[in-house]
C-alpha cells in the first residue's frame, strides 16, 4: 500500500436551520460545534503526527466557503483561511490532505431556492463551489473526493428521512417532511453523479494538469450475504448489491443504471442522455469504499404498486440477524454489526465485476455508547474497536494479496464526532473528546494500538 495509514473525521459542518431541530437528534445536540476542530487543528494535526500516520481526509463546508451556496452570493474568505491554515499545517507535519468537498451538508439557501438535490439547477452550483475550492487549495491538496455516500444522502434524507433534508413518503412519521420515496431518492442521486461528473470534468481540463492531482467519489458499500443457499435468496442478495454498489458504479463505469433496476423501477428511474451517460462515464480516477458493516438479503414479494419506494423496489428484506443469531458482534449503533470478511468479499466483488479500478477504503470503523457513568480511564478502553480495526486489516490484506487495487485506507475516525441523528450518543474516535471539560483530547487504546500497528 502506498499510504502506511490515515484517518477520517468530519467536525465542522454547514446548517440545516430547517432541519436540525432537537427534537431529530437523540440526545437534544446539534451540530455546530461538534469537537471544535476549527480551534483545536493544530493539536489535532499534532496528535496525526505523533501517531504517525501520513494521510487525513477531512470535509470542505460549502457553506463555510460559499454562505449562500451560489458563487454570486460570495466567498467567505474566513473560511478560506481556515482551511488554507488545516491544509498547511498538515503538509508541514507530513500528512497528505484527502478533501471531500460534499459531506451531506447542503447550503440551506440552496434547498429553500430549489430543492437543492432534487432540482438540475444543483449540478452548476456545485461545480462553481468545486472551482473555488480548486482555484484555492489545488496547488496543494492532490487529492479530491467530490461526494461522500451519495446513497446515504439519497436514502436517508429521502426515503427514511432520517438525515438533512427529513424527506419521506410516510405520513405517519413526525420527524419527516412530505416527499415520495418512489422517485426522490433516484432524482438525487441522478443530480449526484451529473455534479460529480460535471466537476472532474472541469478539474480534469482547468486543473489536473497543472495541479497534479487526482479526483474521485466516495462510497458506502454493506456487504450483503444471502439469508441461505436458495436461489431466490442469491438472487435477492445480487438485486441488493445492485440497488447499493451498482446504483452508482454501473455508471460511472457503464454510463448507465443496473438492469436491474432499469426493470424493476421503469419510468421512476431518471434516464441519461447520450452526452450525460459520455460524461458520467470513467468519471473518476479512484474510488473510494467506506465499508462498516454487513446484512443479510432475502427474498421479499413485490409490494403494492401504488406504495412505490426505494425502500422496497429491490424486492429484498436486509437483516442483521438469521433465526435470532446476529451477523457479528453488535456496535453500540443498531445497524453495525462487526463482519470482517465482507470487506474482503466487497473488494473481491469490485475488483471482479468492476474491472479493478484504483481503491481508496475511505471509513472503516466502529462505535461505542458514549456512556456517562464511566470514569475518563474506563472510557479510554476500546478492545472491540481494536479487534475491528485488526481483523478487517487482516482481511484487507488478503485482498491486496488477490490482486485487488486497494492503495490506502482511513480509519474511521481520528475522533468522537456529532453522528447525525444519534447526536453525540456515540462515539467513533480512536480519540476521546471530553465535551465537558473543552473538548479535550485523550487517546484511546484503540489509537496507541494504530500507532504501534503502523510502526510495525
Amino acid at each position: 500500500m502506498e499510504r502506511r495509514g490515515g484517518t477520517s473525521s468530519d467536525s465542522s459542518f454547514g446548517t440545516f436551520p430547517n432541519w436540525c431541530h432537537k427534537d431529530r437528534i437523540q440526545d437534544g445536540s446539534n451540530g455546530d460545534v461538534t469537537v471544535d476542530q476549527y480551534h483545536h487543528y493544530k493539536e489535532d494535526v499534532g496528535i496525526m503526527k505523533q501517531m504517525g500516520l501520513d494521510a487525513y481526509r477531512f470535509s470542505i463546508s460549502w457553506s463555510r466557503v460559499l454562505p449562500n451556496g451560489k458563487l454570486s452570493g460570495g466567498v467567505n474568505m474566513e473560511g478560506i483561511k481556515y482551511y488554507n491554515n488545516l491544509i498547511n499545517e498538515l503538509l508541514a507535519k507530513g500528512l497528505k490532505p484527502f478533501v471531500t468537498l460534499f459531506h451531506f451538508d447542503l447550503p440551506q439557501s440552496l434547498e429553500d431556492d430549489y430543492g437543492g438535490f432534487l432540482s438540475p439547477h444543483i449540478v452548476n452550483d456545485f461545480r462553481d463551489y468545486t472551482e473555488v475550492c480548486f482555484n484555492e487549495f489545488g496547488d496543494r491538496v492532490k487529492h479530491w473526493i467530490t461526494l461522500n455516500e451519495p446513497t446515504s444522502y439519497s436514502i436517508g434524507g429521502y426515503a427514511s428521512g432520517v438525515i438533512p433534508p427529513g424527506r419521506c413518503s410516510d405520513w405517519q412519521n413526525q420527524y419527516c417532511t412530505k416527499g415520495n420515496s418512489g422517485t426522490e431518492p433516484y432524482l438525487v442521486i441522478h443530480h449526484q453523479l451529473l455534479a460529480h461528473a460535471a466537476t472532474v470534468k472541469a478539474y480534469r481540463q482547468k486543473y489536473q494538469e497543472r495541479q497534479k492531482g487526482t479526483i474521485g467519489i466516495s462510497l458506502e458499500i454493506g456487504w450483503m450475504v444471502p439469508y441461505s443457499k436458495a436461489r431466490h435468496h442469491c438472487n435477492a442478495m445480487l438485486r441488493a448489491l445492485d440497488f447499493r454498489i451498482g446504483w452508482l458504479m454501473d455508471p460511472l463505469i457503464n454510463g448507465d443504471y443496473p438492469h436491474s433496476m432499469r426493470s424493476l423501477v421503469g419510468n421512476r428511474l431518471p434516464k441519461f442522455t447520450k452526452e450525460q451517460s459520455k460524461l458520467v462515464n470513467r468519471s473518476f480516477d479512484f474510488i473510494g469504499l467506506n465499508y462498516y458493516t454487513a446484512y443479510y438479503a432475502a427474498y421479499a414479494p413485490q409490494h403494492n404498486a401504488g406504495n412505490a419506494s426505494y425502500l422496497t423496489d429491490s424486492r429484498t428484506n436486509l437483516s442483521t440477524e438469521r433465526n435470532g443469531i446476529p451477523i457479528g458482534p453488535q456496535a453500540a449503533s443498531e445497524w453495525l454489526h462487526l463482519y470482517s470478511r465482507g470487506i474482503r468479499d466487497l473488494l473481491l466483488y469490485t475488483k471482479q465485476k468492476y474491472h479493478n479500478p484504483l481503491i481508496y477504503i475511505t471509513e472503516n470503523g466502529i462505535d461505542e455508547i458514549n456512556n456517562a457513568t464511566l470514569s475518563l480511564e474506563e472510557a479510554l478502553v476500546d478492545n472491540q474497536r481494536i479487534e475491528y480495526y485488526c481483523s478487517h486489516l487482516w482481511y484487507l490484506q488478503k485482498a491486496i494479496r488477490d490482486g485487488v487495487n486497494v492503495k490506502g485506507y482511513f480509519a474511521w475516525s481520528l475522533l468522537d464526532n456529532f453522528e447525525w441523528n444519534s447526536g453525540y450518543t456515540v462515539r467513533f474516535g480512536i480519540n476521546y473528546i471530553d465535551y465537558k471539560d473543552g473538548c479535550k483530547r485523550h487517546p484511546k487504546l484503540s489509537a496507541h494500538w494504530f500507532k504501534n500497528f503502523l510502526k510495525k
